[in-house]
This record gives C-alpha cells, sequence and structure tokens, in this order.
C-alpha cells in the first residue's frame, strides 16, 4: 500500500476489536494470530484482517519466529493521535480548573 491509500492510525484504532487486539499486544507482548484469536469471539481469518490493517498503518510489525509468525505493538504512531488530542485534553484541563475553583470559591 502506498501511504496514500493505507489506513491511517485513526481509522484503525476507531474498530474496537482492533483496539482489543493492540491491547493484548501491550499487555502480553509479541503474539501469533492464533494466540490473539482464542480469547475473540471471531474467526481467525477476521483476525488476519485486522491485523493486517494495524500493519498497514503502521501500528503493529511482524516477525518470524521459526514457523510462527508473530504480531508485535509498534506505539510510535499512536503518537500521531496524542498530538491531535492533546490542545482538547487542555481544553478539558482549563474547565477543570475553573471548575475547581468555583467550588472552592462558593462552598
Amino acid at each position: 500500500m502506498t501511504p496514500s491509500t493505507a489506513p491511517d492510525v485513526f481509522t484503525a484504532v476507531a474498530d474496537p476489536t482492533r483496539r482489543v487486539l493492540l491491547e493484548r499486544l501491550r499487555k502480553d507482548g509479541p503474539q501469533s494470530v492464533s494466540d490473539l484469536a482464542e480469547s475473540l469471539p471471531i474467526s481467525r481469518q477476521a483476525v488476519t484482517k485486522h491485523l493486517d490493517t494495524l500493519t498497514d498503518c503502521g501500528l503493529i510489525r511482524q516477525r518470524w519466529q521459526g514457523r510462527r509468525r508473530l504480531h508485535d505493538l509498534n506505539p510510535r504512531p499512536l503518537r500521531e493521535i496524542d498530538d491531535w488530542l492533546r490542545p482538547y485534553a487542555e481544553l478539558w484541563d482549563q474547565a477543570l480548573s475553573r471548575l475547581q475553583q468555583h467550588l472552592e470559591d462558593n462552598p
């Protein structure tokens, strides 16, 4: 896939199943498709398609270990989301600070 046709990180993490896969890789480290599919209510083929999407946008790296292909989390592309969300988080922080000040001023 070319950069213009590859799914972006936002699209990839919009899907709940892909978020579950990312969380499993974050918590448990590199895993095969079979390992990941065991605990999900979808087929191994569906898990493979989700992993392909995550790989295409750079969130997952693949490597071979013997005859098993392992998938590993690459968190770097998540920085794009963090950078985009940061100004909104600052807005929430400001709003919560104003609320706290209001509550302290009006007991």
